[in-house]
């Protein structure tokens, strides 16, 4: 089973003063795409606690990173800028994808900042801090989610098991 992990990215929500919403929506459709993914770790706003807990999930096995929250203009929405530096290689397709699914149904979906890349065999992806914009990005990318999974970890997969023409 592939392992995902999910940062609820929210000054308020670590403080107690606010109840997170969105990680645990994040979790509930992860699970039912088949990722075994346990209880959201939930930081502060902040490029040093958002970019330590990606990295610290990573180093300990999770094949996909899901972030929520801190991807908008206020001034503590760093989470992108957090992604940004710990990141080694863009897939920008996967945000861009996010966003341009609501065009046109919410108007603040073209406010989010959200990256996406990869970190060593992790791919790591930036949603809104909503249970709504969770649901809308993840109705977007989750059919594709496993299948990039399994590219990062080199595990079979309909792309490459597939017989390449002789060149």
């Amino acid at each position: 089973m592939m392992r995902a992990a999910v940062i609820t990215v929210s000054d308020r929500v670590s403080r107690g003063e606010a109840t997170d919403t969105s990680g645990p929506a994040a979790v509930g459709i992860l699970d039912g795409l088949g990722f075994d993914v346990g209880d959201p770790v939930v930081v502060p706003d902040g490029i040093d606690s958002v970019a330590q807990a990606i990295r610290a999930l990573a180093a300990t096995g999770a094949q996909l990173i899901i972030t929520t929250g801190g991807t908008g203009f206020a001034a503590r929405d760093l989470t992108p800028e957090a992604t940004a530096q710990v990141i080694e290689r863009p897939a920008p397709g996967l945000s861009e994808a996010m966003r341009s699914a609501t065009f046109g149904q919410n108007p603040h979906g073209m406010l989010s900042r959200g990256v996406s890349g990869i970190v060593g065999n992790t791919l790591v992806m930036n949603l809104p801090g909503s249970q709504r914009g969770v649901e809308e990005s993840l109705e977007v990318v989750g059919p594709a989610l496993r299948h990039a999974v399994e590219l990062l970890q080199r595990a079979d997969s309909d792309h490459n098991t597939a017989t390449a023409p002789d060149e």
